[in-house]
């Protein structure tokens, strides 16, 4: 019995710190997400988060493993499950790597890099306080419990 949904994802940034996110052609409620996506039955989150990235950048990533945050969010209205995920680290990308990204455009139209407040504006405030204890998580070292990313605001 279905109880809860889980994704995985890789948190990049660029070589400045700031935030690559890519825009969701199929979600008016979450538009920009980091690289990532829903787990597939049996498979282990680090495996959903490497599978997603070579899917959606052309990325292939190998590690190493590094846990920034796991994210917890209620069910609600549009999505009538609990929500599980895990964000691991992603590293550092230069320029010429992110303007290679091959995004797959069922998915993602555009990749973008913003310094974190720049981001504000662009997305719902439950996905940019995640994007924020992302960010404390790899300034601090200490991975995120996020426990309210939930689909009702």
């Amino acid at each position: 019995m279905l109880k809860a949904t889980a994704f995985a994802c890789l948190f990049f940034t660029d070589e400045h710190d700031n935030p690559l996110q890519l825009r969701a052609v199929y979600s008016r409620t979450h538009p920009w997400q980091l690289v990532g996506g829903t787990m597939d039955p049996g498979e282990r989150p680090w495996d959903t988060a490497l599978r997603e990235c070579q899917e959606e950048t052309g990325i292939a990533f190998e590690g190493p493993t590094t846990l920034l945050a796991s994210v917890f969010g209620r069910p609600g209205k549009e999505w009538p499950y609990a929500t599980i995920g895990f964000v691991f680290e992603g590293g550092r990308l230069t320029c010429d790597q992110i303007r290679s990204l091959a995004l797959d455009p069922a998915e993602h139209d555009e990749a973008r890099v913003l310094p974190l407040p720049e981001w504000q504006e662009l997305m719902p405030q439950r996905d940019f306080a995640r994007l924020e204890a992302v960010m404390e998580a790899r300034r601090s070292g200490t991975a995120a419990f996020f426990d309210s990313w939930d689909w009702d605001d």
